[in-house]
């Protein structure tokens, strides 16, 4: 009988839906359709801008994690029991080498933690690694100015140390971590006896082809060598797949090449579906930038002048909401600040927004369970709110 009812429900549900769905002419009709419409372009360029480039190698690198590295040497590094000055400034400072937006760290988070890794640590890299971006913080600095980038790099590092340490206290871990061993597999060797360095070249080859694949296009006045590297980009990249491929053929049997690979599949069945979703959720809701979807940007840009509380705290949520990817925050903070946002209400956001958004919050719910998603987007919310409020009042 309850089986019954709850049909009964969804359909019912199912037709109201239906039968008031706003496709008329009327205003509320053509938000609808533009909601609609900018879900789909924004999953457009998601594909075409991020799978390839950024998450594909994010995820054979999760899968590297996964079946080289071992659980011991991962808890060694981001256990429970690590020295926390050791594992809190290997993960605050990651975001300097990465460089990724807020869904590409998603399959290298995984990887970390489901490998072993305390809660703190683990989240602590989870939120630097987008938001401690070399290039996105000179280009803050450029374009909004040098105290803004000041403050969002010293804010950036210091709110991925105080974020881990709070989830390591709300959420302690239970792992013991061993007394002696390597990051890598095996002390000098890795368990099927190949050099340490050998394990080394194979993980910076990868690390390699995600950075400098997806190294942006600086702007006019920048530094020399950011446009050097940006004109050589793909000779760069072209490079570390030339020496990741010799590495998997001269180093790796072929029954660990499969493992790899596999492994690599699963984060992907696990992370990409989930990010779909949440890419078109977003879109449907906030649109692209400089696109109107169901929530007029007017709204926004209306409710982030000043430094009220309110206005740091809308800045926040609205960050964590929106999906940037890698740079954009910058020309959309610079139209918002035109429109009369402030400087505090301006750094909540830069804070907030790389770190999270819409889809990461589903995926990290998945690898991490509700309880500690909730607290970790409250903790991220909160604090990037009150940095916020910090440096609008000096």
């Amino acid at each position: 009988m309850k089986s019954e009812i709850k049909k009964l429900v969804i359909l019912t549900v199912i037709f109201l839906a239906a039968y008031f769905l706003p496709v008329g002419d009327s205003a509320l009709g053509l938000r609808f359709r533009n909601g609609l419409f900018e879900a789909l372009a924004m999953l457009h360029e998601y594909a075409r801008d991020h799978v390839l480039l950024c998450l594909v190698p994010a995820f054979f690198i999760a899968g590297a994690i996964s079946v080289f590295v071992r659980q011991a040497s991962v808890i060694r590094y981001f256990g429970a029991k690590t020295n926390k000055l050791l594992s809190y400034s290997v993960a605050s400072i990651s975001g300097t080498i990465l460089a990724v937006c807020s869904c590409t760290v998603l399959p290298l988070f995984a990887g970390i933690y489901t490998r072993g890794a305390g809660i703190g640590p683990a989240t602590a890299f989870l939120y630097s690694g987008p938001a401690i971006n070399v290039l996105a913080i000179i280009l803050t600095a450029r374009v909004l100015g040098m105290q803004l980038g000041i403050a969002r790099a010293v804010g950036a590092v210091g709110l991925s140390v105080i974020i881990g340490l709070l989830m390591s206290i709300i959420f302690p871990d239970r792992k013991n971590a061993p007394e002696n061993d390597s990051f890598l597999a095996g002390g000098e060797e890795s368990a099927e006896g190949r050099p340490l360095w050998q394990e080394a070249v194979f993980f910076a080859s990868m690390v390699g082809i995600l950075v400098f694949a997806n190294w942006s296009r600086p702007i006019e006045d920048s530094p020399g060598i950011w446009g050097s590297i940006y004109a050589a980009k793909w000779y760069i990249t072209g490079l570390f797949i030339v020496i990741l491929v010799y590495t998997l053929i001269a180093w790796f049997k072929k029954d660990e090449r499969r493992q790899w690979v596999i492994s690599a599949r699963d984060f992907a069945f696990l992370i990409m579906p989930l990010l779909f979703i949440g890419v078109l959720a977003a879109g449907f809701l906030l649109g692209r930038p400089g696109n109107e979807a169901i929530i007029p940007s007017s709204w926004i840009a209306g409710l982030v002048g000043g430094n009220s509380v309110f206005a740091n705290l809308f800045a926040s949520i609205a960050g964590a909401l929106m999906y940037f990817a890698t740079l954009t925050e910058v020309p959309i903070l610079q139209g918002l600040m035109g429109a009369g946002m402030g400087k505090g209400p301006a750094l909540a956001l830069l804070l907030a927004g790389p770190t999270l958004s819409l889809p990461s919050m589903i995926v990290i719910r998945q690898i991490i369970g509700t309880r500690k998603m909730l607290v970790f987007v409250g903790l991220v919310v909160a604090l990037s709110a009150t940095a916020g409020m910090i440096y609008g009042s000096l």
